[in-house]
């Protein structure tokens, strides 16, 4: 098996006594879309700002491209940011060049391919607008063109999608997708759990800074059990709630009002609970055994306490 692209070996960092990330390890593979989730506060910026070398891990070391991580790999890694940050006075071509010579590209050939990637995503039109003149959708696609003009083998996303209408954020998806598919490597970070079921091969889950789930996202859903169920109500809400509430039939349920998923309480099945179900009137249109979500997973493991959590001192 070869080795990892990205390594993290037991990394620790505090922050005045506060242990923002506990004693983290994962591998990162080459190529495809490996997920960093965790809520509000689980660490996940610090990590990252770990792996790009703008913090030093307390303990623990990272491993990239095979060698101890430093600034020198900073020209193979694109890294998009949380914060955003882009010199508004501008205009947004020479903006994209300027990125593309901090990377080490010349001018000419960052022009060029800053003017195709603005082509690509829409904005071939504005390459000579002040980025002011964009507005924060358009901006933050430009930020992403800059992420990604030196071809970088490691790409690093941080909420990428956040703040974004459906369809830029279905186009930014799709160029993700496909440069996985040419076999780059995506680090991408994340609390939306619908955006990394349908994207990551391979997810960790943080909460307070520890790890509590590691592995293939088919393989996490597969060993949490055939132990859930999906249900659809046309009826009798009210019962249906009172059903869902016997914690001898149902260990724990995520109530979308008109929907619900149920995951089975320990040493009961699906039908009793169809017929406790039926028993107490209540309507239904649906009623499948499923796969969990990567969502229902994820508060399982994480708890409602910790998917509501507050910031931790260094934002992540």
């Amino acid at each position: 098996m070869p080795d990892p692209l990205l390594r993290l070996d037991r990394v620790v960092k505090r922050f005045s006594g506060h242990t923002a990330v506990r004693s983290l390890s994962m591998s990162v593979p080459s190529g495809g879309i490996f997920g960093l989730l965790g809520p509000n506060g689980a660490g996940k910026t610090t990590t990252i700002r770990m792996i790009m070398n703008i913090l030093t891990p307390d303990e623990g070391t990272i491993t990239l491209f095979g060698e101890p991580a430093s600034r020198a790999h900073a020209d193979r890694i694109g890294f998009l940011p949380e914060e955003r940050g882009l010199y508004r006075k501008m205009e947004v071509l020479d903006h994209l060049a300027f990125l593309g010579e901090t990377k080490g590209l010349r001018r000419r050939e960052a022009q060029t391919r800053g003017r195709a990637w603005l082509e690509r995503l829409g904005l071939g039109d504005w390459t000579k607008h002040r980025v002011e003149d964009l507005s924060k959708g358009m901006q933050q696609k430009v930020q992403f063109i800059g992420t990604l003009l030196h071809d970088p083998a490691l790409i690093v996303l941080d909420e990428p999608f956040s703040g974004l209408d459906p369809v830029n954020s279905k186009v930014m998806k799709d160029v993700v997708v496909e440069l996985a598919r040419q076999g780059r490597t995506v680090l991408f970070s994340t609390h939306i759990m619908e955006q990394a079921e349908r994207m990551c091969d391979h997810i960790v889950i943080i909460a307070r800074g520890e790890k509590v789930v590691d592995g293939a996202v088919a393989d996490v859903k597969r060993e949490a059990g055939a132990r859930h169920v999906r249900l659809t109500f046309t009826r009798n809400r009210d019962a249906a709630r009172r059903v869902l509430l016997d914690r001898a039939l149902v260990l724990r349920a995520e109530d979308h009002g008109a929907s619900a998923e149920v995951e089975l309480a320990p040493g009961t099945d699906g039908e009793r609970l169809l017929r406790a179900l039926v028993s107490a009137d209540v309507g239904l249109s649906q009623f499948a055994i499923v796969e969990p979500s990567l969502e229902s997973i994820f508060i399982a493991k994480v708890g409602p306490a910790a998917a509501t959590a507050v910031a931790e001192v260094t934002g992540a």
